[in-house]
């Protein structure tokens, strides 16, 4: 690897090297050049070969004067390059903002721009869920755009594969996936493309993943890779400060991961075809489910990453309904061993924690999501999804702007229900009374919306959920008549997870390919219609 520096003046240039084994941080100077230039000059200095940790120089300027005008580095590659064009597929459903942003971004620095590395190497195909995108004049000779149905994310970006498949001559290599409410650097598309022209024939079939950083603090990595777990997902490498060099390096290390999430994740169309495509699952576990089934190996790496808002700002109530049914449909396929003990342990804990924060809509939605799945895969391929998913949203809590809710908002009422912490002596008597449920309520508590827990509203009465980033909430009562009647609800579906759980599983796993095929996804989405 070749350090190319501009500069003017003595400067000091140390090449060096820094890898973290264990927990140690190992650091060596591996060579160590004088310059003394009267004007601007060129100075190329060569790496001594390493083969792993992070590669970097010091620069010292050895008298008053000195200018430093920029470098690079660069690398010759003897193996010979494999050719590469990438299909970018994004599923939207009315974010015209990010999406029109995303798109001039990406034809200002590739599409249109005859210097780019990938210009006349990459198309985008967006599914426009929300069917809003055709004022905005996006759609060109290399970016595709389909109104779809709103079929969530896996119709959306199952729609897109679709027509990368239609392609006549198939020269779309593969296929990026990204989510419509990211921020992008053109870098990180750049780099795939590199990274891809250079696998070894054993990496061929690899997934490259980006990582996700936060929006609102952009040096902070929430996810590089996860872990699947049956359902309890393991976000790898979270809430990493990536300015710092040690994180860097840690970012670097491999650790066992099962899927990487489609806000930025490339992998060969060689993976997809007529009988391997995504799940009819709407939201929430596609990405998973089609990672799990083909991903052998997973590539990671500094600097292929997206910005995005974090999870703790996005809460929304409908997805318990999403986040059970599709779990339960993605151990059918992957962990079958994941039975029926498992879920009555799951529903109960679900039970008690959503009705301890008087959220009795959210526990609705996910016993809808158990029967749901208990009526087999029929249901599924029956359904009409958007239909369906409209029913969910009406089921779910709607935040409001604050003027518009019935209990008043305040900032240090917020934060105690942030932060609040009890005895050992208290949290025993909130649990012996069904965190006050058998004692009369007497607060009006104030808690976030996404991460709020039991134990912050007890002997409660009134609950405000509130979103300090959107400025919205949505407040809940108790009752204890519902509480009482959703248990019994509760027995119902033990009762039919003990009696249909088996078989609803085994008509997953016997008849799931019908539910990859491209014919059946044709009729699911309206294809076939629009057609004729």
């Amino acid at each position: 690897m070749l350090l190319t520096l501009f500069l003017q003046g003595k400067f000091n240039v140390s090449l060096c090297w820094k890898q973290k084994i264990g927990e140690m941080y190992v650091e060596r100077e591996l060579k160590n050049v004088t310059v003394n230039a009267d004007s601007r000059t060129e100075i190329t200095v060569e790496f001594p070969e390493e083969t792993k940790g992070m590669f970097f120089f010091r620069l010292e300027a050895l008298e008053k004067g000195g200018k430093f005008f920029g470098g690079s580095y660069d690398a010759e590659v003897e193996a010979e390059c494999r050719p590469v064009k990438i299909g970018i597929v994004i599923c939207t459903y009315r974010r015209e903002k990010y999406v029109c942003d995303n798109v001039r971004l990406i034809k200002r620095d590739i599409i249109e721009n005859p210097e780019s590395p990938l210009y006349g190497r990459l198309e985008m195909f967006i599914s426009d869920n929300g069917k809003t995108l055709e004022p905005y004049g996006l759609a060109g000779e290399n970016v595709h755009i389909v109104q779809n149905k709103n079929a969530g994310g896996a119709g959306g970006f199952t729609r897109g594969l679709i027509e990368i498949l239609k392609q006549p001559d198939q020269r779309i290599t593969h296929a990026l996936l990204m989510d419509d409410d990211v921020v992008v650097d053109t870098a990180s598309i750049l780099r795939t493309a590199v990274m891809l022209s250079l696998l070894k024939e054993e990496y061929a079939a690899a997934f490259i993943g980006g990582a996700m950083l936060r929006s609102d603090q952009r040096n902070i990595q929430i996810e590089s890779g996860a872990s699947w777990n049956a359902g309890n997902l393991v976000p790898l490498k979270a809430n990493l400060d990536l300015r710092l060099w040690q994180n860097c390096l840690l970012n670097e290390q491999e650790e066992y991961r099962e899927y990487n999430a489609w806000w930025y994740c490339c992998f060969p169309m060689e993976v997809v075809s007529a009988d391997n495509l995504p799940l009819p699952i709407f939201i929430r576990g596609d990405d998973l489910e089609y990672g799990l089934r083909n991903m052998k190996t997973l590539i990671l790496m500094n600097g292929i990453c997206v910005w995005h808002e974090p999870f703790e700002n996005k809460y929304s109530s409908f997805l318990e309904y999403y986040i059970i049914r599709n779990r339960l449909i993605d151990n059918s396929f992957h962990f079958p061993g994941w039975g029926r003990k498992e879920l009555i342990r799951e529903l109960v804990r679900e039970y008690r924690r959503e009705g301890y924060l008087y959220r009795y809509k959210n526990v609705s939605l996910y016993m809808r999501g158990i029967r749901d799945f208990l009526k087999g895969i029929d249901f599924l391929e029956q359904t009409d999804a958007e239909e369906l998913h409209r029913q969910i949203m009406e089921s779910g809590y709607r935040a409001a702007a604050a003027e518009q809710l019935d209990v008043p908002f305040y900032y240090q009422e917020y934060k105690r229900g942030c932060k609040e912490k009890h005895s050992v002596l208290h949290e025993v008597v909130r649990r012996l009374t069904l965190n006050g449920y058998l004692l009369p309520a007497k607060h009006v508590r104030t808690v976030p919306m996404a991460t709020a827990r039991p134990e912050f509203v007890w002997r409660a009465r009134t609950i405000l959920f509130y979103d300090i980033a959107e400025n919205k909430g949505f407040v809940t009562h108790r009752s204890i008549r519902t509480f009482i009647s959703q248990g019994f609800e509760v027995a119902g579906v033990i009762f039919a997870i003990l009696t249909k759980y088996e078989k609803a599983k085994q008509s997953y796993i016997r008849r799931g390919n019908e539910i990859r095929q491209l014919a059946f996804w044709e009729r699911y989405l309206g294809m076939e219609e629009k057609a004729e």
